[in-house]
């Protein structure tokens, strides 16, 4: 599996986020993860400028980073300010955390096809933020909807795809 590419995104909640993103086509992993921030080791009660963010390992010959992104749009709303649901601060903003210039260049293409595509009432607020590290969520968080299934979402795939 040597082959395999990551994406790092942020759209709220990191539970929600790889619940949906776990069965996708070509995704071959997820994990919660920490980025953004201001402090090294992060943890959930203490991430100052973090998001909570998902890591997708996926298979370039089965989806690509433009379909994980247009996915990525579909399950929340990407123009809210550090919010989704009930979850309120930079924690649940929405962000992509480009690993070099063409993933720069496709969120970009991504976000422009989002905001004509007029399903959202506004434009998308999602920054694009350079990767640098992420950190694992606590066990307790990965893979929570499958230990919890009755657990809080505000994350559902609200429309086609943008593509």
């Amino acid at each position: 599996m040597s082959n395999l590419k990551k994406a790092y995104i942020a759209g709220g909640c990191f539970w929600g986020m790889e619940d949906l993103f776990r069965v996708r086509p070509g995704v071959k992993d997820t994990e919660v993860i920490y980025l953004g921030g201001e402090n090294e080791n992060p943890t959930y009660r203490n991430h100052p400028g973090h998001a909570e963010g998902l890591e997708v390992s996926y298979d370039p010959q089965e989806t690509s980073f433009k379909l994980i992104l247009d996915y990525f749009f579909r399950i929340h709303n990407p123009t809210t300010v550090d919010r989704q649901g009930n979850d309120v601060g930079s924690s649940y903003r929405s962000a992509i955390f480009f690993q070099d210039e063409e993933e720069k260049k496709v969120a970009k293409e991504m976000i422009a096809v989002v905001n004509k595509s007029g399903k959202w009432r506004a434009d998308a607020a999602t920054t694009l933020e350079p990767f640098t590290r992420a950190w694992a969520a606590e066990p307790a968080h990965q893979d929570y909807l499958v230990k919890n299934p009755n657990g809080y979402t505000c994350h559902s795939e609200r429309f086609g795809s943008f593509v």
